[in-house]
């Protein structure tokens, strides 16, 4: 099975969840591609079983260029048949806004006809150990969701 994961990591913060990610998916038997959003075109979900959105909530929640660009090549696609994760950071000090890009692309996703493999994951600011925790469940959700 074949995994791509495109992440937007300003901080750093997100560059290590998707590498946490990558790690235990190839760990589950995934091959797995990690691209920085920045060089990334959202054609290439379309050659990935599992296609994974790392991304951040800036301030209350508006996409920076790269993620808007990025967005709005995803809608372009249709994903049927393929399965998806979402997971990202941001900060609780903006409340309604926390991690809403998460939700976002989770809506986008569906509107591209694919379907979720494991519930969004959302982290405020850094990578702890118990969002370690978080994320290596979210990668035996997604192992799973191809089982069923």
């Amino acid at each position: 099975m074949k995994a791509q994961i495109v992440f937007a990591s300003m901080t750093g913060n997100n560059e290590d969840m998707a590498e946490i990610l990558s790690e235990e998916l190839t760990t589950l038997g995934f091959d797995v591609t990690n691209t920085d959003v920045s060089f990334a075109d959202a054609t290439s979900y379309l050659d990935a079983d599992l296609c994974i959105m790392v991304t951040y909530t800036y301030g209350e929640g508006i996409f920076t260029d790269e993620l808007d660009d990025f967005y709005e090549q995803l809608i372009q696609l249709d994903l049927s048949g393929k399965k998806f994760a979402v997971m990202g950071s941001g900060d609780k000090i903006y409340k309604e806004h926390y991690c809403e890009n998460v939700d976002d692309f989770k809506k986008a996703f569906e509107k591209c006809g694919a379907t979720q493999a494991a519930n969004p994951v959302k982290i405020e600011n850094a990578v702890d150990d118990h969002d370690v925790i978080l994320i290596e469940n979210a990668a035996k959700e997604m192992l799973a969701a191809f089982k069923k």
